[in-house]
């Protein structure tokens, strides 16, 4: 008889146990200084935890909600109410009390971890750390979103918690035929783990790797810490890469220990990817696109991306790709429709909790997140925008994504943000939203237009400009464009 795999608890007992004085994870806090902590005390704290959960009723299929900034606190709330069989989801710690109760409502924890609760894992300190009986989540976890609609969901992975899992950070790593022992051992997670891109922290831990975990994201702290404590890989949204891009110094830095970086999440601008071409290799770049509903990866290496230029990748482990249009048409290459996967297996392993509508399938199993895309005459995708936050100006349509792009190579320019604006002539107007690098010398707004105009179409070159001291961005990289819009609404520029 085959023997089961481990559930995540006991893998990380087993871990504990194998290695109880190797250093697990390395914690950099925001304030500056790091601390370190090692295979038993995750083990131990999370043991000790879970005897504390279950005494308040959480038990194999519940849900166990973590509202923490990244932490070794985070990481033992998560073992905790694995090994109790719950499922885990994380939820965003800078939650305002509203909103925080409307994700609360959908995921229906029946404990959540927050400041609020901290008592909990000081209780904790009093158990006792004897191993006991570990269940099986029979869910792993739920990832929240509010996605287009701005209405809270938590989108579950209808996978059980199992070792070994689907180790994303390594699939296409292996598929290139690189020899397994180059894999990553020490991994550095700059973005939040209420993001999936984060959260694969917990895999990492799982697959015996160690990792450096930064409370929040700095570019300049995380080239500091790259070169102190030498990670050999990295996962990270597109936002996170350029903020580390744009370091001063950051040519002069040291970044020879990675094996890997994997970006995510958005399309990745050229000068943002020649930069790290120059600092890690092409080689060692991949690019992944994908959806936390689990239905197919696409994906490119550095040295693909060359020859591709602004390509998201094809299809990988088997997944399929096809544009639709509205009508559910399939579009010939070089047409932007809706993009549509089905993942190798096509098997779509995901649920939504909360009054949603779910994710469109066609009868052959393809389903879209929202995205508009387009394939070239050999199977490349091209990112265009999601579908809502397209900008109808004029008659004609303009991509958010296309513009910021265009922008983001100014030199005068940090960061960048693009909506459209209510306009008696356009309908809607491209109104671009700048950060500038020096706020004491920023760009004047007739140079920004002028930038546009040399690289876009006229139709997307923004009518409007407005500089702002800083973009609000999510710790993962993300900004609402509809909050954007929200606020402007009526301004003249």
């Amino acid at each position: 008889m085959t023997d089961m795999p481990p559930s995540y608890g006991a893998r990380l007992h087993q871990l504990a146990e194998e290695r109880p004085s190797e250093v697990a994870v390395i914690f950099a806090a925001e304030a500056g200084g790091e601390t370190q902590h090692t295979r038993a005390e995750l083990d131990d704290r999370s043991t000790q935890l879970a005897r504390v959960l279950a005494r308040r009723g959480v038990g194999v299929g519940d849900h166990v909600a973590i509202q923490l900034r990244n932490s070794v606190e985070f990481l033992v709330g998560c073992f905790a109410g694995w090994k109790l069989g719950a499922t885990v989801i994380p939820v965003r710690w800078d939650l305002p009390d509203w909103e925080a109760g409307r994700v609360r409502a959908v995921a229906r924890p029946k404990v959540v971890l927050a400041p609020d609760t901290l008592a909990l894992i000081a209780e904790a300190e009093r158990e006792s750390t004897d191993p006991f009986e570990f269940a099986t989540s029979p869910v792993a976890q739920g990832i929240c979103s509010s996605g287009a609609t701005g209405t809270p969901k938590v989108i579950l992975r209808k996978v059980p918690a199992v070792w070994p899992p689907e180790a994303r950070s390594t699939m296409l790593i292996q598929e290139q035929s690189r020899p397994l022992q180059t894999l990553a051992q020490r991994t550095l997670v700059c973005g939040p783990m209420y993001h999936t891109n984060g959260f694969t922290a917990l895999s990492d831990l799982l697959s015996g790797f160690s990792v450096i975990l930064m409370e929040r994201f700095s570019g300049a702290r995380a080239v500091d810490l790259i070169e102190r404590y030498r990670p050999t890989g990295m996962v990270a949204a597109t936002p996170l890469l350029q903020r580390i891009a744009q370091v001063p110094d950051v040519r002069s830095r040291d970044f020879s220990s990675f094996e890997w970086v994997l970006q995510g999440a958005s399309v990745l601008p050229p000068w943002v990817a020649e930069t790290w071409f120059e600092l890690v290799g092409p080689e060692r770049m991949f690019l992944l696109y994908g959806s936390t509903e689990g239905a197919g990866i696409v994906a490119l290496t550095g040295e693909e991306y060359r020859r591709h230029p602004g390509s998201i990748g094809r299809g990988f482990a088997g997944t399929q790709v096809k544009i639709l249009d509205p009508d559910g048409q399939e579009l010939p290459p070089n047409e932007v429709g809706e993009i549509y996967t089905r993942p190798g297996d096509g098997v779509l392993l995901h649920e939504y909790l909360g009054d949603v509508a779910q994710t469109p399938v066609t009868p052959d199993g393809f389903t879209t997140v929202g995205d508009l895309g387009w394939l070239d005459e050999d199977g490349w995708l091209y990112l265009a925008d999601r579908r809502v936050d397209m900008i109808k100006s004029g008659g004609a349509n303009v991509f958010p994504a296309e513009v910021e792009v265009a922008l983001s190579d100014h030199p005068a320019i940090r960061d960048v943000a693009v909506v459209g604006l209510g306009d008696p002539e356009w309908g809607k107007r491209v109104h671009a939203i700048v950060e500038p690098y020096d706020p004491a010398a920023p760009p004047d707004r007739a140079e920004v237009i002028a930038y546009a105009k040399a690289r876009l179409a006229p139709y997307k070159v923004p009518k409007t400009v407005e500089l702002v001291e800083r973009i609000p961005r999510s710790e993962a990289g993300k900004v609402s464009r509809s909050a954007l819009i929200a606020e402007r609404e009526g301004a003249t520029g």
